[in-house]
C-alpha cells in the first residue's frame, strides 16, 4: 500500500464522510455525489482517513496540497540539526600552555553547539594514578562551566579516561547567534572601509 492518498476515481467505497474545502462537515454522502461536487467546485476529492468507517474524504486542490506538504518537509529538514561529538585528547602531564590551547578548542566547540568528548591517555606508570586524570578533567569542566556541562562524568576506559561535556546552548541557537554576529560584522564593514579611504 502506497503512502499517497487515494484521489477522485481511485476511491472505491460506496460512501464517504465528506469535508468541504474550508473544513466544514458536509456529512455522509455517496462517492458519486462527492465526485460531482468536486467537479463543480473544480477541486479534487482526496481520501484523508481511509481507515475510518466510512472513510473521510475532503474537497481540496490536491496539487497545491502536495506542494505545501513538500515545502513544510523541506523547512523541517532545514531546521533539523545534527549533534556532532568533537574529541579532544590530553596527556596527564600536559604543559600549561598546551592545556590553554586545548581548553580554547573545547570552548570553541561548545560555543558552536557541539558536544565534546575529552579523552586523557595514560602511558606506562600513569595508569596507576587515575585520580590525577580525574582531577584534570574536573579542572577542565570547571573552566568551561559557563558554556558547557558535564554530560557523562569521567570514566576509566582501559588506558584512557573519558568525559563528555555538552553545550549549554542548543546547536540551533548557536547557529542563529553566529549568523547574527556575521550580519552585524557585515553591516559594520562598509563604514570602516570608508574611514580608511578618506
Amino acid at each position: 500500500m502506497s503512502a499517497e492518498p487515494r484521489i477522485n476515481d481511485r476511491i472505491r467505497v460506496p460512501e464517504v464522510r465528506l469535508v468541504g474545502p474550508n473544513g466544514e462537515q458536509v456529512g455522509i454522502v455517496r462517492v458519486e455525489d462527492a465526485l460531482r461536487l468536486a467537479g463543480e467546485a473544480d477541486l479534487d476529492l482526496v481520501e484523508v482517513a481511509p481507515m475510518a468507517k466510512p472513510p473521510v474524504a475532503k474537497l481540496m486542490d490536491y496539487g497545491k496540497f502536495k506542494y505545501e506538504a513538500a515545502v513544510k518537509a523541506r523547512e523541517a529538514r532545514k531546521n533539523q540539526v545534527n549533534t556532532v561529538i568533537k574529541e579532544i585528547k590530553l596527556r596527564l602531564k600536559i604543559d600549561p600552555h598546551d592545556y590553554g590551547t586545548k581548553k580554547g578548542h573545547v570552548e570553541r566547540f561548545l560555543n558552536a553547539g557541539d558536544k565534546v568528548k575529552v579523552t586523557i591517555m595514560f602511558r606506562g606508570r600513569e595508569q596507576s594514578r587515575p585520580e590525577m586524570g580525574f582531577k584534570l578533567l574536573q579542572r577542565l569542566a570547571e573552566d568551561v562551566s559557563e558554556i558547557g556541562f558535564v554530560e557523562s562524568s569521567p570514566k576509566q576506559d582501559g588506558r584512557n579516561m573519558v568525559m563528555v561535556i555538552g553545550p549549554v546552548k542548543k546547536k540551533a541557537e548557536a547557529r542563529a547567534e553566529g549568523r547574527r554576529k556575521r550580519e552585524a560584522e557585515a553591516a559594520d564593514q562598509p563604514e570602516t572601509e570608508l574611514a580608511t579611504t578618506e
